[in-house]
């Protein structure tokens, strides 16, 4: 992987007069899943028998689902009662889209379709690999984040010069792909990929966020860290504005789920573009030395067939240790996959030591990448 690539809510908010906001995050798969309530289950919609080439054919606007009587409600509640507890009086609206995002301008928080329905989730899991926001803790984080955004918006905080000197202008480009520096304490870390460090804005609302998660302990966990000063900073803002109503309470959504025409189908097969990749045969060194196509190995098992086999679970490792994407280390795998067939490779060692080796090459090379910058990578 590489320097990491803004994320597509980013590229997104764009076509805005200023652009709207959205995040990454990798989530453990042993968290809590967030459970469907049981309003949910007693209107279940047709579609929610359908199988899924049926389903990717329906259009976006045609799903009828709401945050009402959702599993998100809960988290809802969970933030609300945050807020409460700094005497914050701003609540963030929400409504359904096709992603995560905040509006630049707007106070308020778009929440991806499938976070409202099981079967939209297991839809998610099989078309990414990965229900971002899908457990209690990663929907949680991903929601302080993009409440960073909002309340910026509801309190003009941007405008403010301290903000400015400490965190940047906001007027700064959003970069198409940026670089993160893994061992940099002038950034908090909440979200995974170092995402502090792709704008001031992301910066800000990272740094809320640490600030708003109950027993985060920032002031021990970061002291000596030259980001203590924006977390000292947010806690001496959000005092100055507790208590005070929003200057803007504007309810405006944008790309509100009524109004997306385009089918599962279609959203899916952009989502999984912009997260592809297209690796050149760099590793062909690494793959000969974990395996070959030497006569006295053309009995074993195929390099190939092996890494099939075991690919779900060797994703699902390389992801939880380097916070990228599942269907991105997809691609790197289906790309050694296709060059050990071509290559025809061969096991030349004991299974377990095969796995183990391999595991590890994917997950340095992932990691060189990130630390070099040298490629690019969709986040």
């Amino acid at each position: 992987m590489l320097g990491s690539k803004v994320s597509l809510g980013e590229e997104r908010r764009r076509v805005l007069l200023n652009p709207r906001h959205s995040c990454p995050q990798r989530a453990a798969d042993t968290q809590k899943t967030i459970a469907p309530s049981g309003t949910q289950a007693a209107h279940e919609p047709e579609w929610a028998a359908w199988p899924d080439e049926k389903l990717l054919d329906m259009p976006l606007c045609d799903l009828k689902v709401d945050i009402e009587g959702s599993p998100v409600e809960a988290p809802i509640r969970q933030l609300y009662g945050e807020l409460e507890a700094h005497r914050i009086i701003f609540r963030p609206h929400f409504w359904l889209s096709d992603e995560w995002f905040s509006p630049d301008g707007i106070p308020g928080v778009a929440i991806p379709f499938y976070m409202v329905h099981e079967r939209l989730a297991r839809l998610e899991l099989k078309q990414m690999f990965e229900v971002e926001g899908g457990t209690s803790e990663w929907c949680m984080r991903i929601l302080r984040h993009e409440t960073g955004h909002a309340i910026e918006n509801a309190y003009h905080l941007r405008r403010r010069r301290s903000r400015q000197r400490l965190f940047g202008r906001s007027s700064m480009a959003y970069p198409d792909y940026y670089t993160p520096k893994p061992y940099s304490k002038s950034f908090v870390l909440h979200l995974d990929m170092w995402y502090a460090q792709s704008h001031p804005d992301e910066d800000f609302a990272e740094t809320f966020a640490v600030w708003l998660t109950p027993g985060s302990m920032w002031r021990e966990r970061y002291a000596g860290w030259p980001a203590i000063k924006k977390l000292l900073y947010m806690d001496n803002l959000m005092k100055d504005i507790a208590g005070t109503p929003p200057p803007v309470t504007s309810t405006q959504t944008v790309d509100p789920l009524p109004q997306l025409h385009k089918s599962l189908r279609t959203h899916y097969e952009d989502k999984r573009r912009h997260y592809g990749l297209s690796h050149p045969h760099f590793y062909d060194r690494d793959l000969r030395r974990l395996f070959s196509d030497a006569p006295a190995f053309a009995t074993n098992t195929t390099a190939a067939s092996f890494l099939s086999r075991l690919r779900k679970e060797i994703r699902r490792k390389v992801a939880g240790w380097t916070g990228e994407y599942q269907y991105t280390i997809d691609q790197v795998l289906e790309n050694m996959i296709k060059r050990c067939r071509e290559l025809n490779l061969r096991l030349a060692v004991p299974e377990d030591q095969a796995k183990l080796d391999f595991t590890i090459l994917l997950t340095v090379q992932t990691m060189n990448f990130l630390h070099s910058g040298r490629h690019r990578v969709a986040l």
